[in-house]
Parts: structure tokens; C-alpha cells; sequence
């Protein structure tokens, strides 16, 4: 990913994604980091140093094997100059970012080149939990969970409709040699729809004297 530092927004979309990335400033940089099985695509961000950001993907294009794909990242002020004709990109994302734009983007560009490669992810509405790398998002962004906080959350999600009393929200979250009582539950619902905010807290609702669900019942 270009440049070094690399972008917050784009740093922070790629790891939500699941995707593992590394920034570099030239092209000497891509080769000195370059992992043994290759890089697996690049992210070039070209908003603030335009030049350098086209040199790298010149020199990324010239390679024995050309680096792809390639994403390219410009402010909406640099349409009129691309030189769309140059085999510079795969792919062209125009700033300010999307949430979940750049994710559908290198799942699209990957495919294309014959590489599934995509996390494994819980989608439910505006919520997104990533199994591999235990981050959580809504409408884009990101959600501040314990580990507890995570792994309830991930059993509801993943049980979307399901009612769940409070003794089988603990054997199964927590197990069945955790000793606390019910209220742990109840604290950690409380904390969850803090979490995720008064628009989309409703995602998990109690249903009276039985216990929590997550999403809308089938009824």
C-alpha cells in the first residue's frame, strides 16, 4: 500500500477486510518488503503525492510479472487528468471512501484474476464481524469489543431470529464451567447496544421473561 504512512481510512477499510498489507513509499520498497509467496495485489493512494504514486505504479507494471491487481486510490479534483488509456490500474476508487467499498472492490479485482481470496465474515444488515481478525464494524465503522463482548455478539449474529435464554447464552458464550451468574449477560447486552449506537441497537432485543435476540424473528 502506498504511501508510507498509509492512509487512516484506507488502512483501517483494508483490516477490516480481513486483508494484510504492508506500506511502502517507491518501488525499492515493495521488493526489499515483498513476502516470499509474492504480493498479492497493491492499494496505491495517489490524493496527495500524485507523481510518486504513478511512478510506483509504472514500475509495478513493468515487472517480469506485473504486479495485479492494482487499486487506485484519487481525489475526485484528478478525474480529468487520468490518462485512462495507460495500463496504470485494475481498478479506480474515488475519494472520500465508502464504507465497504474498498472490501467489494479487491473481492471483485481478485476474483478476476482467478484469486477468491476473501476472510470469513458475519453480515447481518449494517453490522460486519471478521472471524479471522476478531473486528467488528457497523454502517463502517468500527466497534471498540472485549473479547467477550465479540464472541457474544458473534453467537448472536451468527443465530439471526433465534431466541436465547440468559442459561444458554452463558454455556455457550462463556461455557459451562463459568460460574457467574445471568447478570453477566444482562450487562454485556447493555454494553453491546451502548456499543452499537441508538440507530442500530435494536439489532438485539429482549424478549420478555425468555432472554435476547438478535435480528428480526421470522414471525
Amino acid at each position: 500500500m502506498f504511501p508510507d504512512p498509509a492512509p487512516p481510512e484506507v488502512a483501517q477499510a483494508a483490516d477490516l477486510g480481513g486483508y494484510p498489507w504492508k506500506p511502502v513509499n517507491t518501488a525499492e520498497d515493495a521488493n526489499i518488503a515483498e513476502p516470499e509467496d509474492g504480493w498479492a495485489g497493491a492499494i496505491v493512494c495517489a490524493d496527495t503525492q500524485p507523481s510518486a504514486a504513478f511512478a510506483l505504479c509504472r514500475a509495478l507494471r513493468k515487472r517480469e510479472q506485473p504486479l495485479e491487481p492494482l487499486i487506485l486510490v484519487v481525489d475526485h479534483r484528478q478525474l480529468a487528468d487520468l490518462d485512462l488509456r495507460e495500463d496504470l490500474f485494475d481498478d479506480l476508487i474515488v475519494l472520500p471512501l465508502r464504507p465497504g467499498e474498498l472490501a467489494a472492490r479487491l473481492k471483485l479485482s481478485f476474483w478476476r484474476v482467478g484469486r477468491g481470496t476473501r476472510p470469513e465474515l458475519v453480515e447481518y444488515g449494517p453490522l460486519v464481524l471478521n472471524l479471522e481478525t476478531y473486528q467488528a464494524a457497523v454502517s463502517g465503522k468500527p466497534l471498540d469489543l472485549t473479547y467477550m463482548e465479540y464472541e457474544l455478539l458473534k453467537f448472536l449474529a451468527t443465530h439471526p431470529g433465534k431466541v436465547f435464554t440468559r442459561e444458554v447464552l452463558l454455556s455457550r458464550v462463556w461455557g459451562y464451567e463459568y460460574y457467574g451468574g445471568a447478570r453477566t449477560v444482562d450487562v454485556h447486552i447493555r454494553r453491546l447496544r451502548a456499543k452499537l449506537g441508538e440507530e442500530h441497537a435494536h439489532l438485539i432485543s429482549t424478549v420478555r421473561s425468555v432472554g435476547y435476540r438478535f435480528g428480526q424473528g421470522r414471525w
